[in-house]
């Protein structure tokens, strides 16, 4: 069964119903893969009969999305066209708006970057950092030299809950005030200071479909993304799963302030608790040095508990420091339990994991592997492969850039 979604201005689209477009983003997606390429291979590779292909991409050749780049070898008879994608045919705009900073970047159509701008996230309510959004915008572009009419479409990757059947982006951080904004307020906002589409989508969902898109390890139809525990990207069947109402792939269960007679109850399922994006280690460092424990975390940052990272605690782990490493172990083992559930439920081909946490390698992701083999079922268990984000920090910015690009293809 494909993944159903409610199509809705101003957001991906990650449900096709239209034979045309699904044509479309199936032959286009087949050229900047495999290109050059013959209609012929294409036509073999998709199934479509070879009439059908040839009358698509006499269409984009009109159009300049594709270009004729030389013959193949011949098996007999007229050599082959070859086709590859004109990637500088247009230019998309991917934005994460992240917990601490907006990053926005050019790339072209095989999603290549072109330009990167970075900016801090203010202070305040989701609705009123337009502006700010708009400044890294257009400063990428400017950065890029590419001509504003050039740029065809807008992505934006958020942190938070997305809804459509309310039309609204909930931000889930009680620092921000856990505020919600109409996502189509949002994005027309942005689109009328730009007159460009502009499309939203979750964080981890944008994060997923950038790594089928330009990891090769995880160009496969069934697999997690993992940002740290804090969110889930899912790949079904090829195509991004967003849920019935566009909210799925949140793996925390909804904590808030339990009250004292629920806090046993809450103790019980430790497991499923939110640890963060830093998956605990910060806080867990930190209770380490206030009871006396020595450890080279404390040396890099330089003295001043409230210095340490995510990052303090990783660079201490890959220098062998023994605290480090427990702590990495554990935070390993915790998201191994959660993943393990979703091996069960999900039977992916691989887990991703993203958010950060991965730069830590073995030190995080062997503990997971192996919680993942003790309390998995063996038959999932037996074929997930566990794999780090090789998109790192940019892999919603060049998702959301990757999603812009696909929007392209479907409406080619």
């Amino acid at each position: 069964m494909a993944p159903i979604a409610t199509a809705k201005d101003g957001v991906f689209s990650y449900h096709i119903l239209q034979d045309r477009e699904r044509k479309n983003l199936a032959i286009l997606e087949m050229i900047r893969k495999k290109g050059p390429i013959s209609r012929a291979d294409i036509s073999r590779a998709l199934g479509f009969n070879i009439v059908t292909v040839t009358n698509y991409t006499d269409y984009y050749i009109d159009k300049r999305i594709i270009l004729e780049v030389g013959l193949d070898v011949s098996s007999g008879g007229r050599r082959p066209e070859l086709l590859e994608l004109n990637a500088k045919s247009a230019y998309v705009v991917g934005v994460d708006l992240g917990p601490t900073a907006i990053t926005a970047l050019v790339a072209d159509l095989r999603v290549k970057t072109i330009a990167k701008s970075v900016a801090p996230r203010p202070v305040g309510r989701m609705e009123d950092l337009v502006p700010e959004i708009i400044k890294v915008i257009e400063d990428a572009i400017k950065k890029s030299r590419v001509e504003p009419s050039a740029v065809k479409n807008i992505g934006v990757g958020i942190s938070g809950i997305v809804d459509y059947p309310s039309g609204t982006i909930r931000d889930t951080d009680p620092l921000r005030g856990r505020t919600r904004v109409s996502f189509l307020k949002f994005s027309r906002a942005v689109e009328q200071k730009f007159g460009i589409p502009v499309y939203i989508g979750n964080d981890a969902s944008c994060a997923a479909f950038g790594e089928k898109t330009l990891n090769p390890g995880a160009d496969i139809d069934n697999f997690l993304y993992l940002y740290s525990d804090v969110g889930c990207g899912m790949i079904v069947q090829g195509d991004v799963y967003i849920g019935s109402s566009g909210c799925a792939g949140e793996t925390q269960l909804a904590f808030s302030e339990p009250q004292t007679d629920e806090k046993s109850f809450v103790k019980e399922y430790t497991h499923l608790r939110p640890w963060g994006v830093d998956l605990g280690v910060v806080l867990d460092a930190k209770k380490a040095i206030a009871a006396g424990a020595k450890t080279e975390i404390q040396v890099l940052a330089k003295g001043d508990v409230d210095q340490i990272t995510k990052e303090t605690v990783i660079d201490a782990g890959l220098k062998g420091d023994k605290l480090a490493i427990e702590l990495l172990k554990k935070a390993g083992e915790n998201l191994g339990v959660k993943i393990a559930y979703m091996v069960n439920l999900f039977n992916p081909s691989a887990v991703v994991i993203g958010g950060g946490m991965e730069r830590a390698g073995d030190l995080l992701l062997e503990p997971v592997k192996d919680v993942i083999k003790k309390f998995a079922f063996e038959e999932p268990a037996g074929i997930v492969k566990v794999m780090p984000s090789m998109l790192g920090d940019e892999a919603v910015v060049l998702g959301s850039a990757a999603l812009a690009a696909r929007e392209i293809f479907i409406r080619a």
